[in-house]
């Protein structure tokens, strides 16, 4: 009965919700600059709470039975993780030309220092029977004179709880493209105004490419830590497109000798 009672409510609310924005979209044309302001403001809060739960729901949907992604557990493992752009839909998709500094999703960013406008962005939806994400995430380049390329993944704060030098930090990809490309990934760990970096090549030799960062040789303080992410630098990507299938980062606590 309680549970019938909450989805009539929930039911409620939400025709309430949706009565108000036709409302509000009707008296669009005659309110002031402040009304409208105002409203932009409310309408960008709420489309964003939308797209983080459609996001989650059409997640869930890709695969059978509403599962998650599978992610590998390897022992020791103590957290695992598929960004946004890998496990749900984006909003939008696509970005082109790609501007200088543009986000992707909550924890998806792509920097890049090229006036040529000619750099595509594109989030795609995994169709192989094998892709573990239902979507992957594709870098378009034609011309390119610029110093750098990079996309950069954002740590969660579930990532950073308790990240210690006993940890190993895993990030594995599915990369194709269309030439080859070296690609170098770089953790940064910020800690008030120091900030600890530690970077290496991205290992292609196998499937998934793979990268690891051992913070036993990172000097940081780990109660400080605030922000974490990652840095994957695309080394001359001009006239190349770089697939990104499926992304996960996952950490490891080291054994103890």
């Amino acid at each position: 009965m309680a549970g019938r009672v909450a989805r009539l409510i929930g039911e409620l609310l939400h025709h309430r919700a949706v009565a108000r924005w036709r409302q509000t979209a009707a008296l669009a044309a005659e309110a002031d600059v402040t009304t409208l302001r105002l409203i932009r403001n409310g309408g960008r809060q709420l489309r964003a709470e939308i797209d983080v739960a459609l996001g989650a729901v059409e997640s869930r949907l890709a695969h059978p039975k509403g599962q998650d992604a599978r992610i590998m557990r390897r022992p020791g493992m103590d957290w695992a993780w598929r960004p946004e752009l890998w496990s749900g839909p984006v909003h939008p998709p696509g970005l082109a030309p790609a501007p200088r500094h543009a986000s992707l999703s909550r924890h998806g960013k792509v920097y890049h220092d090229c006036d040529l406008g000619e750099i595509a962005l594109r989030q795609f939806r995994n169709k192989g029977v094998e892709d573990l994400s239902p979507f992957g995430c594709a870098i378009e380049v034609l011309g390119f004179h610029g110093t750098f390329l990079s996309l950069v993944i954002d740590l969660p704060e579930a990532g950073m709880k308790d990240l210690s030098t006993r940890h190993v930090l895993r990030l594995e990809t599915l990369l194709e493209a269309e030439r080859p490309l070296t690609v170098y990934a770089r953790l940064n760990l910020r800690c008030g105004p120091n900030t600890e970096q530690i970077a290496a090549e991205l290992d292609q030799s196998g499937k998934p490419a793979e990268v690891e960062f051992d913070l036993a040789y990172a000097d940081f303080a780990t109660d400080q830590l605030d922000r974490a992410w990652i840095d994957l630098f695309f080394e001359n990507p001009a006239m190349n497109r770089v697939a990104l299938r499926d992304l996960t980062l996952s950490r490891v606590v080291r054994a103890a000798y």
